[in-house]
């Protein structure tokens, strides 16, 4: 990914929170020169990796395939004494028509909520328990499994059960609950508009907590063509004098 579509993309959904009433925080802003002179009392905002992050999902057109989160807050797999926040929240943006490709993940457990803008079709499978269970075949990009089963979920505190594939459609105010093992992708449904999530989940690591049915790199690589208007997550031990924490 170019670094001129990213530094377009965080702009352009800069705005679209700015118009729909979504205020956002002061690192949101912040320049890669604001990153370079963090101090320790701002360490939370790498070690938690939290701020902005785009995916293309290695597809190369990410209007098609792709993502824009910022997330808020979050807590730490590996620090847990340290951040004992044990819940994330993160903004998403997909964009009209926008697809997110088939994935689960193997601790998270989230609720995707509308706020509003467009329609959001999901679809739905469990995986297989060898699948689930093959941790290190998944991270290597081993091609998952769809098990053939119907696939339950909560819906707004309903619980909703559909097929194996089946989809089902959040309109703006309403709500999914995605469970561990659980695939699913979604799809701005076309002409319905750009559509805001928000994302509240268990503690979340985007970096080992991913299962791919077969889409690509998760953290896109940077090709540097114009200077960083605002930094991503992946960007940050390159910017910033700290580090992720590692197990």
């Amino acid at each position: 990914m170019k670094r001129s579509e990213a530094n377009r993309i965080i702009q352009y959904t800069i705005d679209v929170a700015k118009k729909a009433g979504f205020p956002l925080p002061e690192f949101a802003y912040y320049s890669p020169d604001d990153w370079k002179n963090l101090k320790e009392d701002e360490i939370e905002l790498v070690e938690n990796m939290l701020g902005w992050d785009i995916s293309d999902f290695g597809s190369g057109d990410f209007e098609k395939i792709g993502l824009t989160i910022f997330t808020f807050r979050n807590g730490n797999f590996y620090a847990k004494d340290k951040y004992p926040k044990p819940y994330a929240e993160k903004l998403l943006l997909v964009n009209d028509g926008q697809i997110l490709p088939f994935h689960y993940h193997w601790s998270k457990m989230e609720d995707i909520i509308n706020r509003g803008g467009g329609d959001l079709e999901v679809t739905l499978y469990n995986s297989t328990e060898e699948d689930f269970k093959d941790v290190e075949g998944g991270r290597a990009g081993k091609i998952g499994q769809f098990a053939d089963t119907d696939v339950t979920v909560t819906m707004d505190g309903k619980k909703v059960t559909v097929p194996a594939g089946g989809k089902v459609v959040c309109h703006p105010g309403s709500s999914i609950t995605l469970m561990p093992g659980q695939y699913h992708s979604w799809q701005g449904v076309p002409g319905t508009g750009d559509v805001i999530l928000f994302e509240v989940s268990t503690t979340n690591d985007d970096t080992i907590d991913n299962r791919f049915h077969t889409a690509g790199d998760r953290i896109p690589t940077m090709e540097e063509d114009e200077p960083a208007k605002y930094l991503m997550f992946a960007d940050y031990p390159k910017y910033t004098p700290f580090g992720f924490l590692k197990k």
